[in-house]
Protein backbone atom coordinates (compact mmCIF):
# COMPACT_ATOMS: atom_id res chain seq x y z
CA UNK A 1 0.00 0.00 0.00
CA UNK A 2 1.53 3.34 -0.60
CA UNK A 3 1.90 5.67 2.17
CA UNK A 4 1.25 9.28 1.29
CA UNK A 5 3.74 11.57 3.26
CA UNK A 6 3.32 14.81 1.84
CA UNK A 7 0.67 17.54 0.94
CA UNK A 8 0.24 18.63 -2.38
CA UNK A 9 0.52 22.33 -0.97
CA UNK A 10 3.38 24.47 -2.58
CA UNK A 11 6.37 25.09 -0.87
CA UNK A 12 7.62 28.35 -1.33
CA UNK A 13 10.72 29.49 1.19
CA UNK A 14 9.55 32.33 4.60
CA UNK A 15 12.14 34.91 3.31
CA UNK A 16 12.19 38.97 3.84
CA UNK A 17 11.44 40.02 0.53
CA UNK A 18 8.46 38.71 0.28
CA UNK A 19 7.40 41.16 3.00
CA UNK A 20 8.51 43.90 0.92
CA UNK A 21 7.63 42.86 -2.23
CA UNK A 22 3.68 42.09 -0.92
CA UNK A 23 3.62 45.93 0.94
CA UNK A 24 4.82 46.96 -2.67
CA UNK A 25 2.11 45.43 -4.49
CA UNK A 26 -0.59 45.06 -1.94
CA UNK A 27 -0.06 48.78 -0.01
CA UNK A 28 2.10 50.80 -2.26
CA UNK A 29 0.37 53.67 -1.53
CA UNK A 30 0.60 53.43 2.32
CA UNK A 31 3.30 56.15 3.57
CA UNK A 32 6.28 55.18 5.27
CA UNK A 33 7.36 58.72 7.44
CA UNK A 34 10.50 59.25 9.02
CA UNK A 35 11.59 61.78 11.61
CA UNK A 36 15.10 63.32 9.86
CA UNK A 37 18.25 64.33 12.11
CA UNK A 38 17.37 67.77 11.34
CA UNK A 39 14.27 67.39 12.91
CA UNK A 40 12.22 67.43 9.28
CA UNK A 41 9.64 64.63 8.09
CA UNK A 42 10.30 62.41 5.27
CA UNK A 43 7.37 60.78 3.85
CA UNK A 44 7.22 57.84 0.89
CA UNK A 45 5.33 55.14 0.40
CA UNK A 46 5.73 50.75 0.55
CA UNK A 47 6.02 51.22 -3.52
CA UNK A 48 8.88 53.43 -2.99
CA UNK A 49 10.59 52.29 0.09
CA UNK A 50 10.54 48.40 -2.02
CA UNK A 51 12.04 50.60 -5.41
CA UNK A 52 14.59 51.58 -3.01
CA UNK A 53 15.68 48.68 -1.40
CA UNK A 54 16.55 46.99 -4.36
CA UNK A 55 18.74 49.40 -5.79
CA UNK A 56 20.47 49.18 -2.02
CA UNK A 57 20.60 45.71 -2.78
CA UNK A 58 21.85 45.98 -6.18
CA UNK A 59 24.96 48.72 -4.72
CA UNK A 60 25.27 45.90 -1.73
CA UNK A 61 25.73 43.10 -4.82
CA UNK A 62 28.33 45.49 -6.68
CA UNK A 63 30.28 46.18 -3.76
CA UNK A 64 30.57 42.40 -3.13
CA UNK A 65 28.21 41.81 -0.39
CA UNK A 66 27.01 37.98 -0.90
CA UNK A 67 26.10 35.36 0.98
CA UNK A 68 26.75 35.14 5.00
CA UNK A 69 28.37 38.24 4.59
CA UNK A 70 27.41 40.72 7.90
CA UNK A 71 26.74 43.89 7.20
CA UNK A 72 26.86 46.34 10.03
CA UNK A 73 24.55 49.36 10.53
CA UNK A 74 25.08 52.18 13.52
CA UNK A 75 21.65 54.41 12.53
CA UNK A 76 18.70 55.42 14.34
CA UNK A 77 15.16 54.66 13.34
CA UNK A 78 14.48 56.72 10.33
CA UNK A 79 14.08 55.19 6.04
CA UNK A 80 17.57 54.45 4.92
CA UNK A 81 17.60 51.90 8.05
CA UNK A 82 14.56 50.60 7.07
CA UNK A 83 16.16 49.73 3.75
CA UNK A 84 18.58 48.00 5.02
CA UNK A 85 16.33 45.78 7.02
CA UNK A 86 15.13 44.64 3.56
CA UNK A 87 18.12 44.62 1.14
CA UNK A 88 20.71 43.52 3.20
CA UNK A 89 19.00 39.87 4.34
CA UNK A 90 17.43 39.82 1.00
CA UNK A 91 21.19 39.20 -0.58
CA UNK A 92 21.20 36.32 1.86
CA UNK A 93 23.26 38.41 3.72
CA UNK A 94 23.20 38.98 7.57
CA UNK A 95 22.15 42.49 9.31
CA UNK A 96 23.74 43.56 12.33
CA UNK A 97 22.33 46.36 13.61
CA UNK A 98 24.91 47.74 16.51
CA UNK A 99 23.32 49.79 19.56
CA UNK A 100 25.01 53.24 19.38
CA UNK A 101 24.29 53.37 23.27
CA UNK A 102 27.26 50.55 23.97
CA UNK A 103 30.63 51.78 25.41
CA UNK A 104 32.75 51.80 22.74
CA UNK A 105 35.00 48.64 23.39
CA UNK A 106 32.12 46.73 23.08
CA UNK A 107 30.90 47.73 20.27
CA UNK A 108 34.59 47.15 18.90
CA UNK A 109 33.92 43.72 20.30
CA UNK A 110 30.83 42.87 18.56
CA UNK A 111 32.20 44.73 15.12
CA UNK A 112 34.94 42.13 14.76
CA UNK A 113 32.95 39.05 16.68
CA UNK A 114 30.59 39.38 13.73
CA UNK A 115 33.06 39.91 11.26
CA UNK A 116 31.10 42.59 9.86
CA UNK A 117 32.35 43.55 5.98
CA UNK A 118 30.75 46.71 5.37
CA UNK A 119 29.68 49.43 8.39
CA UNK A 120 26.56 51.61 6.92
CA UNK A 121 26.21 54.83 9.56
CA UNK A 122 24.48 58.10 10.45
CA UNK A 123 25.87 61.07 10.24
CA UNK A 124 25.80 61.64 14.14
CA UNK A 125 28.19 57.97 14.24
CA UNK A 126 31.00 59.25 12.59
CA UNK A 127 33.07 60.68 14.98
CA UNK A 128 32.61 57.34 16.93
CA UNK A 129 33.77 55.64 13.89
CA UNK A 130 36.66 57.68 13.41
CA UNK A 131 37.57 56.82 17.21
CA UNK A 132 37.80 53.22 16.95
CA UNK A 133 38.46 52.87 13.04
CA UNK A 134 42.31 51.68 13.89
CA UNK A 135 40.45 48.77 15.88
CA UNK A 136 37.82 46.99 13.20
CA UNK A 137 40.21 46.76 10.74
CA UNK A 138 37.91 43.55 8.59
CA UNK A 139 35.50 46.70 7.95
CA UNK A 140 36.64 47.46 3.69
CA UNK A 141 34.73 50.42 3.37
CA UNK A 142 32.09 52.83 5.48
CA UNK A 143 28.39 53.89 3.83
CA UNK A 144 27.54 57.38 5.65
CA UNK A 145 23.69 57.16 5.38
CA UNK A 146 23.08 60.34 2.98
CA UNK A 147 24.26 61.86 0.09
CA UNK A 148 28.12 63.03 -0.55
CA UNK A 149 27.84 66.83 0.94
CA UNK A 150 26.04 65.96 3.76
CA UNK A 151 28.34 66.23 6.03
CA UNK A 152 30.71 69.35 5.79
CA UNK A 153 33.48 68.23 7.59
CA UNK A 154 36.26 66.49 6.36
CA UNK A 155 36.36 62.37 7.75
CA UNK A 156 39.48 60.62 8.93
CA UNK A 157 37.47 57.14 7.49
CA UNK A 158 38.89 55.84 4.72
CA UNK A 159 36.83 53.96 1.86
CA UNK A 160 34.30 56.21 2.57
CA UNK A 161 30.58 56.08 0.28
CA UNK A 162 27.72 57.88 0.21
CA UNK A 163 24.15 55.90 0.18
CA UNK A 164 22.33 57.85 -2.09
CA UNK A 165 25.21 58.20 -4.37
CA UNK A 166 25.56 54.73 -4.39
CA UNK A 167 22.00 53.66 -5.20
CA UNK A 168 21.12 56.19 -7.78
CA UNK A 169 22.40 54.36 -10.75
CA UNK A 170 21.41 51.21 -9.75
CA UNK A 171 18.11 49.15 -10.90
CA UNK A 172 14.68 49.30 -8.87
CA UNK A 173 14.44 45.71 -10.16
CA UNK A 174 15.90 42.75 -8.98
CA UNK A 175 15.34 38.93 -8.89
CA UNK A 176 15.98 37.90 -5.24
CA UNK A 177 18.13 34.98 -5.00
CA UNK A 178 16.68 32.05 -3.58
CA UNK A 179 18.06 30.30 -0.72
CA UNK A 180 16.84 28.28 2.46
CA UNK A 181 14.38 30.30 4.72
CA UNK A 182 16.32 29.03 7.81
CA UNK A 183 19.61 31.31 6.66
CA UNK A 184 20.82 33.83 8.78
CA UNK A 185 19.04 37.02 8.19
CA UNK A 186 19.92 39.59 11.36
CA UNK A 187 21.92 40.00 14.32
CA UNK A 188 21.38 41.62 17.85
CA UNK A 189 24.30 41.75 20.78
CA UNK A 190 22.45 41.57 24.04
CA UNK A 191 23.89 43.07 26.74
CA UNK A 192 21.64 41.89 29.04
CA UNK A 193 24.26 39.02 29.90
CA UNK A 194 27.52 38.90 31.85
CA UNK A 195 30.99 39.55 30.55
CA UNK A 196 31.19 40.34 26.69
CA UNK A 197 28.16 41.02 24.54
CA UNK A 198 26.62 37.62 23.01
CA UNK A 199 25.11 37.70 19.35
CA UNK A 200 21.41 36.43 18.88
CA UNK A 201 20.99 35.58 15.31
CA UNK A 202 17.91 35.66 13.56
CA UNK A 203 17.00 33.83 10.49
CA UNK A 204 14.46 34.53 7.62
CA UNK A 205 12.23 32.20 8.53
CA UNK A 206 11.67 32.93 12.30
CA UNK A 207 11.58 36.91 11.72
CA UNK A 208 8.76 35.51 8.92
CA UNK A 209 6.66 33.36 11.69
CA UNK A 210 7.18 36.28 14.41
CA UNK A 211 5.76 38.87 12.12
CA UNK A 212 2.29 36.29 11.41
CA UNK A 213 2.64 35.86 15.22
CA UNK A 214 2.46 39.54 16.52
CA UNK A 215 -0.24 40.32 13.77
CA UNK A 216 -2.94 38.49 15.90
CA UNK A 217 -5.48 40.02 17.22
CA UNK A 218 -4.98 38.82 20.77
CA UNK A 219 -1.49 39.82 20.40
CA UNK A 220 -0.04 43.05 19.14
CA UNK A 221 -3.04 43.34 16.84
CA UNK A 222 -1.20 44.60 13.69
CA UNK A 223 -3.59 45.28 10.47
CA UNK A 224 -4.03 47.61 7.45
CA UNK A 225 -5.79 50.27 9.19
CA UNK A 226 -3.50 51.17 11.80
CA UNK A 227 -0.22 53.76 12.64
CA UNK A 228 2.27 52.07 13.66
CA UNK A 229 5.32 53.88 15.70
CA UNK A 230 8.04 51.66 17.08
CA UNK A 231 10.25 53.68 19.98
CA UNK A 232 12.10 50.85 20.47
CA UNK A 233 14.85 51.41 18.42
CA UNK A 234 15.62 49.64 15.52
CA UNK A 235 19.00 47.94 16.86
CA UNK A 236 16.86 46.96 20.07
CA UNK A 237 15.54 43.31 19.19
CA UNK A 238 14.64 44.66 15.60
CA UNK A 239 12.44 47.44 16.94
CA UNK A 240 10.59 44.22 18.24
CA UNK A 241 9.91 43.06 14.66
CA UNK A 242 7.59 45.46 13.50
CA UNK A 243 9.33 47.09 10.41
CA UNK A 244 8.48 43.60 9.05
CA UNK A 245 5.39 42.92 10.92
CA UNK A 246 4.21 46.66 9.48
CA UNK A 247 4.61 45.46 5.73
CA UNK A 248 3.13 42.26 6.49
CA UNK A 249 -0.17 43.13 6.96
CA UNK A 250 0.68 47.22 5.01
CA UNK A 251 0.10 49.29 8.34
CA UNK A 252 1.12 52.84 7.80
CA UNK A 253 4.94 53.75 9.37
CA UNK A 254 6.55 55.85 11.59
CA UNK A 255 10.31 56.03 12.25
CA UNK A 256 10.77 58.61 15.13
CA UNK A 257 14.33 59.13 14.36
CA UNK A 258 16.71 59.99 17.67
CA UNK A 259 14.51 62.48 18.93
CA UNK A 260 12.34 60.48 21.58
CA UNK A 261 11.39 63.16 24.25
CA UNK A 262 8.02 63.61 24.90
CA UNK A 263 6.96 66.86 22.52
CA UNK A 264 8.70 65.51 19.60
CA UNK A 265 6.62 61.99 19.71
CA UNK A 266 3.67 63.25 20.64
CA UNK A 267 3.47 65.73 17.61
CA UNK A 268 4.08 62.33 15.41
CA UNK A 269 1.35 60.62 17.43
CA UNK A 270 -1.07 63.46 17.43
CA UNK A 271 -0.46 64.58 13.76
CA UNK A 272 0.29 61.59 12.07
CA UNK A 273 -2.32 59.56 13.01
CA UNK A 274 -0.11 56.78 15.14
CA UNK A 275 -2.58 53.93 16.57
CA UNK A 276 -0.20 51.67 17.77
CA UNK A 277 3.27 52.50 19.45
CA UNK A 278 5.96 50.00 21.49
CA UNK A 279 8.83 50.91 23.87
CA UNK A 280 10.00 51.13 27.24
CA UNK A 281 7.80 52.23 30.11
CA UNK A 282 10.75 55.17 30.38
CA UNK A 283 10.21 56.73 27.16
CA UNK A 284 6.01 56.68 27.68
CA UNK A 285 6.59 58.42 30.94
CA UNK A 286 7.58 61.51 28.97
CA UNK A 287 5.11 61.32 26.39
CA UNK A 288 2.53 60.94 29.36
CA UNK A 289 3.89 63.76 31.29
CA UNK A 290 4.31 66.21 27.93
CA UNK A 291 0.75 65.60 27.16
CA UNK A 292 -0.67 65.65 30.72
CA UNK A 293 1.63 69.38 31.66
CA UNK A 294 0.34 70.96 28.08
CA UNK A 295 -3.14 69.03 28.64
CA UNK A 296 -3.06 67.72 25.23
CA UNK A 297 -5.06 64.53 23.97
CA UNK A 298 -3.26 61.80 22.74
CA UNK A 299 -4.72 61.41 19.39
CA UNK A 300 -6.22 58.25 17.81
CA UNK A 301 -3.65 56.31 19.72
CA UNK A 302 -5.65 52.97 20.86
CA UNK A 303 -2.73 50.86 22.55
CA UNK A 304 0.88 51.04 23.76
CA UNK A 305 2.82 48.00 23.96
CA UNK A 306 5.18 48.38 27.05
CA UNK A 307 8.19 46.15 27.53
CA UNK A 308 11.43 45.84 28.78
CA UNK A 309 10.48 46.45 32.10
CA UNK A 310 7.22 46.18 33.95
CA UNK A 311 4.17 48.36 33.09
CA UNK A 312 3.73 50.51 36.45
CA UNK A 313 0.15 50.71 37.57
CA UNK A 314 0.11 53.99 37.27
CA UNK A 315 0.96 54.85 34.51
CA UNK A 316 -1.78 52.23 32.91
CA UNK A 317 -4.06 54.03 35.01
CA UNK A 318 -3.07 57.60 33.31
CA UNK A 319 -3.21 56.01 29.83
CA UNK A 320 -6.31 54.87 30.36
CA UNK A 321 -7.84 58.27 31.82
CA UNK A 322 -7.10 59.27 28.26
CA UNK A 323 -8.68 56.48 26.43
CA UNK A 324 -5.51 54.91 25.86
CA UNK A 325 -5.06 50.72 26.26
CA UNK A 326 -1.52 50.31 27.82
CA UNK A 327 -0.72 46.30 27.18
CA UNK A 328 2.19 44.45 29.34
CA UNK A 329 4.32 42.47 27.20
CA UNK A 330 7.36 40.87 28.23
CA UNK A 331 9.90 39.06 26.15
CA UNK A 332 13.90 39.35 25.35
CA UNK A 333 16.64 39.66 22.46
CA UNK A 334 16.66 36.22 22.33
CA UNK A 335 13.25 35.75 22.23
CA UNK A 336 12.78 38.10 18.78
CA UNK A 337 11.36 39.33 21.03
CA UNK A 338 7.80 38.68 21.76
CA UNK A 339 7.33 35.63 24.67
CA UNK A 340 3.94 36.68 26.18
CA UNK A 341 1.66 39.54 26.23
CA UNK A 342 -0.96 40.50 28.55
CA UNK A 343 -4.61 40.24 26.65
CA UNK A 344 -7.60 38.53 27.99
CA UNK A 345 -8.84 34.97 27.21
CA UNK A 346 -12.20 33.88 27.92
CA UNK A 347 -11.88 32.90 31.58
CA UNK A 348 -9.93 35.99 32.14
CA UNK A 349 -12.40 38.41 30.63
CA UNK A 350 -15.16 37.45 32.91
CA UNK A 351 -13.45 38.45 35.98
CA UNK A 352 -14.74 41.56 37.58
CA UNK A 353 -12.95 44.49 37.42
CA UNK A 354 -10.77 44.81 40.09
CA UNK A 355 -9.35 41.22 39.18
CA UNK A 356 -8.67 42.00 36.02
CA UNK A 357 -7.08 44.99 36.37
CA UNK A 358 -4.51 42.66 38.52
CA UNK A 359 -4.17 40.04 36.39
CA UNK A 360 -3.62 42.33 33.29
CA UNK A 361 -0.58 43.74 34.96
CA UNK A 362 1.38 40.22 34.94
CA UNK A 363 3.62 39.97 31.62
CA UNK A 364 1.02 37.98 30.10
CA UNK A 365 0.21 34.60 28.49
CA UNK A 366 1.69 32.73 25.45
CA UNK A 367 0.79 33.33 22.34
CA UNK A 368 0.89 30.11 19.39
CA UNK A 369 4.87 29.22 18.67
CA UNK A 370 6.09 29.63 22.40
CA UNK A 371 6.37 27.19 24.95
CA UNK A 372 7.16 27.94 28.79
CA UNK A 373 8.37 26.27 32.19
CA UNK A 374 8.90 27.45 35.65
CA UNK A 375 11.85 25.33 37.02
CA UNK A 376 12.28 25.10 40.77
CA UNK A 377 15.79 25.14 42.62
CA UNK A 378 16.10 20.63 42.59
CA UNK A 379 14.93 20.95 39.16
CA UNK A 380 11.17 20.15 39.16
CA UNK A 381 8.08 22.10 37.35
CA UNK A 382 6.59 24.60 39.44
CA UNK A 383 2.88 23.98 39.84
CA UNK A 384 0.90 26.60 37.83
CA UNK A 385 -0.66 27.94 41.47
CA UNK A 386 0.08 31.55 40.66
CA UNK A 387 2.67 31.38 43.31
CA UNK A 388 5.06 28.86 43.40
CA UNK A 389 7.98 31.11 41.78
CA UNK A 390 11.26 29.73 39.70
CA UNK A 391 12.95 30.10 36.87
CA UNK A 392 11.45 30.34 33.03
CA UNK A 393 12.62 28.42 30.46
CA UNK A 394 10.78 28.85 26.86
CA UNK A 395 11.33 27.40 23.44
CA UNK A 396 9.66 28.13 19.96
CA UNK A 397 10.41 29.05 16.25
CA UNK A 398 11.46 32.13 17.18
CA UNK A 399 13.25 31.93 20.25
CA UNK A 400 17.47 31.82 20.20
CA UNK A 401 19.17 27.77 20.76
CA UNK A 402 22.51 29.24 21.61
CA UNK A 403 24.74 32.51 21.01
CA UNK A 404 26.85 33.03 17.91
CA UNK A 405 30.54 31.30 17.64
CA UNK A 406 28.92 29.00 20.11
CA UNK A 407 29.22 31.79 23.09
CA UNK A 408 28.27 30.49 26.86
CA UNK A 409 28.41 27.10 25.74
CA UNK A 410 24.88 24.63 25.31
CA UNK A 411 22.41 27.21 26.31
CA UNK A 412 19.17 24.25 26.04
CA UNK A 413 18.25 21.56 28.42
CA UNK A 414 17.47 18.67 27.63
CA UNK A 415 13.94 19.25 26.32
CA UNK A 416 14.98 21.99 24.54
CA UNK A 417 14.35 24.88 26.42
CA UNK A 418 16.40 28.15 26.50
CA UNK A 419 16.90 29.72 30.26
CA UNK A 420 15.81 33.57 30.40
CA UNK A 421 17.08 34.77 33.19
CA UNK A 422 13.78 35.85 34.94
CA UNK A 423 11.90 34.57 37.70
CA UNK A 424 8.21 34.41 37.80
CA UNK A 425 5.06 32.52 37.91
CA UNK A 426 2.21 30.72 35.47
CA UNK A 427 -1.38 31.15 36.83
CA UNK A 428 -4.30 29.22 36.59
CA UNK A 429 -5.47 31.05 33.54
CA UNK A 430 -1.79 30.54 32.22
CA UNK A 431 -0.60 34.28 32.99
CA UNK A 432 3.08 33.96 33.72
CA UNK A 433 4.16 36.98 35.94
CA UNK A 434 7.99 38.10 36.45
CA UNK A 435 8.86 38.75 39.94
CA UNK A 436 12.34 39.44 39.45
CA UNK A 437 15.28 38.86 37.39
CA UNK A 438 17.84 36.10 38.51
CA UNK A 439 20.31 38.76 39.17
CA UNK A 440 18.18 41.31 41.00
CA UNK A 441 16.38 39.37 43.20
CA UNK A 442 16.45 40.65 47.31
CA UNK A 443 17.23 37.61 49.33
CA UNK A 444 16.84 39.05 52.94
CA UNK A 445 16.55 36.50 55.90
CA UNK A 446 15.92 33.48 53.84
CA UNK A 447 13.11 35.25 52.02
CA UNK A 448 12.47 36.61 48.72
CA UNK A 449 11.51 40.17 48.29
CA UNK A 450 10.54 41.22 44.77
CA UNK A 451 11.92 44.62 43.47
CA UNK A 452 9.18 44.75 40.83
CA UNK A 453 6.41 45.46 43.21
CA UNK A 454 8.04 47.70 45.49
CA UNK A 455 9.27 49.89 42.45
CA UNK A 456 5.35 49.62 40.83
CA UNK A 457 3.85 50.51 44.17
CA UNK A 458 6.56 53.26 44.35
CA UNK A 459 5.62 54.94 41.03
CA UNK A 460 2.02 55.21 42.17
CA UNK A 461 3.05 58.07 43.70
CA UNK A 462 2.46 61.50 42.01
CA UNK A 463 5.85 63.56 42.78
CA UNK A 464 7.81 60.14 41.44
CA UNK A 465 8.93 60.06 37.80
CA UNK A 466 11.07 56.72 37.89
CA UNK A 467 11.99 54.13 40.82
CA UNK A 468 14.92 51.33 41.71
CA UNK A 469 15.08 49.17 44.19
CA UNK A 470 18.09 46.74 44.40
CA UNK A 471 20.00 44.71 47.21
CA UNK A 472 22.74 45.70 49.50
CA UNK A 473 24.81 43.92 51.90
CA UNK A 474 23.46 43.20 55.28
CA UNK A 475 25.73 41.20 57.91
CA UNK A 476 22.50 39.95 59.67
CA UNK A 477 19.82 39.62 57.02
CA UNK A 478 22.27 38.72 54.10
CA UNK A 479 20.66 41.70 51.79
CA UNK A 480 18.47 44.51 52.24
CA UNK A 481 16.71 46.22 49.81
CA UNK A 482 16.97 50.07 49.28
CA UNK A 483 14.96 52.65 46.81
CA UNK A 484 16.08 54.83 44.46
CA UNK A 485 13.42 57.77 42.91
CA UNK A 486 14.21 60.41 40.53
CA UNK A 487 11.13 62.83 41.10
CA UNK A 488 8.91 64.59 38.21
CA UNK A 489 9.48 67.44 37.09
CA UNK A 490 8.92 70.64 40.18
CA UNK A 491 7.72 67.71 42.81
CA UNK A 492 9.01 67.46 46.33
CA UNK A 493 9.22 64.00 47.93
CA UNK A 494 11.19 63.16 51.46
CA UNK A 495 12.47 60.08 52.76
CA UNK A 496 9.78 60.09 55.43
CA UNK A 497 6.93 60.95 52.94
CA UNK A 498 8.02 57.69 50.86
CA UNK A 499 8.21 55.52 54.23
CA UNK A 500 4.95 57.00 55.18
CA UNK A 501 3.08 55.97 51.62
CA UNK A 502 4.64 52.71 51.77
CA UNK A 503 3.29 51.36 55.50
CA UNK A 504 0.19 50.43 54.29
CA UNK A 505 1.51 49.06 51.24
CA UNK A 506 3.83 46.15 51.73
CA UNK A 507 4.34 44.11 54.64
CA UNK A 508 6.95 45.62 57.13
CA UNK A 509 10.20 43.49 56.12
CA UNK A 510 9.86 44.61 52.52
CA UNK A 511 10.22 48.00 53.46
CA UNK A 512 13.89 49.42 51.77
CA UNK A 513 16.49 50.31 54.55
CA UNK A 514 16.73 53.48 53.15
CA UNK A 515 15.62 55.80 50.20
CA UNK A 516 17.61 57.61 47.99
CA UNK A 517 16.43 60.75 46.26
CA UNK A 518 18.63 61.22 43.01
CA UNK A 519 18.72 63.86 40.26
CA UNK A 520 19.48 60.91 37.49
CA UNK A 521 18.76 57.42 36.85
CA UNK A 522 21.41 55.13 35.35
CA UNK A 523 20.22 53.49 32.39
CA UNK A 524 21.32 51.12 30.10
CA UNK A 525 21.78 51.05 26.27
CA UNK A 526 18.09 50.05 25.67
CA UNK A 527 16.37 52.36 27.65
CA UNK A 528 15.95 50.22 31.10
CA UNK A 529 16.90 51.49 34.54
CA UNK A 530 20.57 50.01 35.18
CA UNK A 531 20.37 48.18 38.45
CA UNK A 532 23.79 47.07 38.27
CA UNK A 533 25.58 50.08 38.17
CA UNK A 534 23.31 51.02 41.61
CA UNK A 535 23.79 47.50 42.99
CA UNK A 536 27.56 47.87 42.42
CA UNK A 537 28.13 51.51 44.02
CA UNK A 538 25.59 50.92 46.58
CA UNK A 539 26.56 47.35 47.93
CA UNK A 540 28.10 48.62 51.29
CA UNK A 541 26.02 51.65 51.41
CA UNK A 542 24.06 49.78 54.10
CA UNK A 543 27.26 48.42 56.21
CA UNK A 544 30.52 50.64 55.46
CA UNK A 545 32.55 49.51 57.81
Amino acid sequence: MNQINYGLMQDSALTIPTLLEHAATNHPDTEVVARMLDGSLFRYNYKVLAERARKAANALSTLGVKYGDVVGTLAWNHHWHMECFYAIPGLGAVCHTINPRLFEEQIVYIINHAKNKILMLDQDFIELAERIVDQIPGIECFVILGAEGCVTAPTGLPNVLYYEDLIKNEPDTIQWPEFDERTASGLCYTSGTTGNPKGVLYSHRSTVLHSLAIAQPDNLSLSAHDCVMPVAPLYHAQSWGLPYGACMVGAKFILPGRQLDGPNLLELIRHEGVTTGCGVPTIWTMVLEHAENKNLDLGELQRLLIGGTALPTSMRDRFRAKGVSAVQIWGMTETSPMGTISRTNREVAQLDTEMLDRQLLKQGRLPYGVKMKIVLADGSRAKHDGETAGDIWVKGPWIANGYLHGDGGDMLDSEGYFPTGDVGHIDQYGFMKITDRSKDVIKSGGEWISSIDIEDIVTGHEAVSMAAVVAAYHNKWDERPILFITLKEGAVLDKTTMQDYLQDKIVKWWMPDDILIIDEMPMTATGKIRKLTLREQYWHHLMPE
